[in-house]
């Protein structure tokens, strides 16, 4: 591992612990509608993960980026899934 690869790291593991606790913390009633919310954000991390794999520095940073691209769109697909059935929830039996 690279000295410039040290700081990035940290981020990460930063990021990732910040975000298990914001997670968890998430009563189960809004679960859903910050679903939706969190489809933007994921949306983001596609983009981000393209322009890794995109870039083709090394074969493994093609690799994460690619597991970066799979990963984000099964959760962004994932997350239109459940808000779309959500939705579906609250409409009327005769309007479906």
């Amino acid at each position: 591992m690279t000295a410039d690869m040290l700081p990035n790291l940290y981020v990460f593991l930063l990021a990732t612990f910040v975000g298990l606790e914001v997670i968890r913390r998430v009563t189960p009633l809004l679960h859903t509608p910050l679903m939706s919310l969190t489809n933007a954000i994921s949306a983001i991390s596609v983009v981000g993960a393209l322009v890794i794999a995109g870039r083709a520095e090394t074969s493994l940073s093609t690799f994460l980026g690619t597991v970066a691209v799979a990963a984000s769109m099964v959760n962004v697909v994932g997350g239109f899934m459940i808000t779309y059935r959500m939705v579906r929830m609250f409409k009327g039996r005769d309007q479906k």
